[in-house]
């Protein structure tokens, strides 16, 4: 059984207002609670800082900022579910490392070309906490990982459904045109009555009106969508067609960039899309290089030095003429290419350890390499050739494969986040805000 903190805090709440009323002659403000969820509470502090945020984000797109009233409500639903999947986190062990979250908060500084006291000077123009960005990004990739446990590990595409896919006509479309779309979508209950879709689809369709008649989409996005994007005005990112159930698909290729779908009825409710951009599909060469190359490696009756006299006297006999291949065969300790006369075959340089790439690049074709180091060993080698490759098709697959991939990832991730928020006890305690508490909750 769940335990209600309301019960629990309420003491110590009042027994605080007793002592600050004795202590202070003036009544002083107090940070409360604005919702329990499950085992934990959100206060009022961490709306308000959520709320500041999102305005500010809003605002820096360039869009108006909807009433605080509508932003309340999204910004606490929005809030719930984070808490929902933190504490499911916590009960999972998941933890974040300083290190891990120090090299995070370096990459996004980066991504927007700038260190670290950059990022902090840019959060502190901004009226934002440092501290509480580094706790924000901490939350998200606590997030990130439940959802890699809970969701994308459940998901599983074979390459038999790669190749049904390549060979629909969804398949060929992968190639063709991507789209950056935005969404917003109107939900219906489980078991929805008549009267319920009836209501979510006239909300719809008078949201698709005020489209046509020239409404900021990411604004209604913000106000009305329950879409997990709907704070970054239902943002979805670049999509293929293929990614989006019918009849989107197809209709997207009919659209340009600017227009808007009718409302669609889909099991989850009434969505509808936008297309703000578009790109053609690309053509994908990949440089790949013929090489082959002998390795020895230090071992406990061969020293570092040993090793490296070794790989020196097979350097020499190769410059003096004895066969590369035969000395492979003899000496070369990579079991992958030893049998091969050292041969690696055409390969993608990508997939090597810098250091031998980097050596591989700078070696002239049919130019043997002075040895050189890497983390297996020491190496010599020789560049046969040197190759553009059409991958289109490889890449095809691939795309397909992450198509399929993040099909079934946002279907399973909605009804996942749908699940945990029905299944879990959530009271509602916001000014104007209904009160709310699961179904498995009524005996309590």
């Amino acid at each position: 059984m769940k335990i209600k903190l309301s019960e629990c805090l309420r003491p110590l709440l009042l027994g605080a207002l007793f002592l600050g009323t004795a202590a202070h002659a003036a009544v002083q403000p107090l940070d409360k609670v604005v919702a329990i969820v499950d085992n934990d509470v959100i206060m009022q502090s961490q709306l308000d800082q959520r709320v500041k945020e999102v305005q500010q984000t809003i605002a820096k797109r360039g869009q108006d900022v909807p009433p605080a009233s509508v932003l309340d409500q999204q910004v606490l639903e929005r809030l719930i579910v984070e808490n929902l999947q933190l504490q499911i986190g916590e009960r999972s062990g998941i933890r974040i490392t300083d290190e891990e979250l120090n090299q995070a908060i370096g990459t996004i500084a980066q991504r927007n070309n700038m260190t670290v006291d950059q990022f902090r000077q840019a959060l502190a123009h901004d009226g934002l906490s440092y501290e509480d960005a580094r706790e924000q990004v901490r939350r998200e990739m606590i997030i990130s990982r439940v959802r890699q446990r809970r969701v994308a590990e459940r998901i599983q595409v074979t390459d038999q459904e790669v190749k049904n896919f390549l060979k629909s006509p969804m398949g060929a479309m992968q190639q063709s045109d991507e789209y950056r779309l935005a969404n917003i979508l109107i939900p219906t209950p489980d078991r929805a009555s008549s009267e319920d879709i009836q209501a979510a689809g006239k909300k719809a369709v008078d949201i698709y009106n005020q489209l046509q008649q020239g409404a900021d989409f990411a604004k209604l996005a913000i106000a009305y969508s329950s879409s997990d994007n709907a704070l970054e005005g239902g943002d979805m990112g670049w999509r293929k067609a293929a990614q989006l159930p019918p009849p989107f698909d197809e209709e997207l290729s009919r659209m340009n960039a600017g227009d808007v779908t009718k409302p669609v009825r889909i099991p989850t409710g009434f969505i509808i899309l936008k297309v703000n951009e578009k790109r053609g599909g690309n053509t994908v060469v990949t440089d790949e290089v013929h090489v082959r190359h002998i390795l020895v490696k230090p071992s406990e009756i061969r020293t570092e030095d040993d090793t490296k006299k070794l790989i020196d006297k097979i350097y020499d006999r190769v410059k003096s003429g004895e066969d590369f291949a035969t000395l492979a065969k003899t000496y070369s300790e990579d079991p992958g290419s030893a049998l091969n006369g050292g041969d690696l075959d055409w390969i993608n340089p990508q997939s090597l350890v810098p250091e031998f790439r980097e050596v591989m690049a700078n070696t002239p074709q049919g130019v043997l390499s002075k040895p050189f180091q890497t983390q297996y060993g020491w190496h010599v080698l020789e560049v046969l050739g040197r190759r553009a490759v059409d991958n289109t098709a490889k890449a095809s697959e691939q795309q397909a494969m992450n198509t399929l991939r993040n099909r079934k990832y946002d279907e399973e991730l909605q009804n996942w986040l749908r699940q945990i928020r029905d299944e879990a006890y959530v009271e509602i305690k916001l000014p104007g805000a209904d009160s709310q508490e699961s179904a498995n909750q009524a005996a309590q």
